[in-house]
């Protein structure tokens, strides 16, 4: 549904949304294979929120030198 990898250096970081059967859907970023956050939605507005914070993050990362891999 949603994936971006960023890396630097050896740093990774990812930024994860996916439906998880019939709970809703998890909102997962990890650093270099460490979870960071998890959440379990059930709300789509709150997966459309998500995603907007991920896709900025994202921008702010890559302006700092990161390089988007997916």
């Amino acid at each position: 549904m949603y994936a971006r990898t960023l890396c630097k250096a050896e740093q990774i970081r990812r930024f994860i949304i996916t439906a998880a059967d019939n709970v809703g859907w998890e909102v997962r970023e990890e650093a270099n294979s460490q979870l960071v956050r998890r959440d379990l939605v059930t709300d789509w507005h709150r997966v459309e929120r998500a995603r907007m914070r991920f896709a900025e993050t994202v921008d702010a990362l890559v302006a700092q030198g990161w390089i988007a891999l997916a």
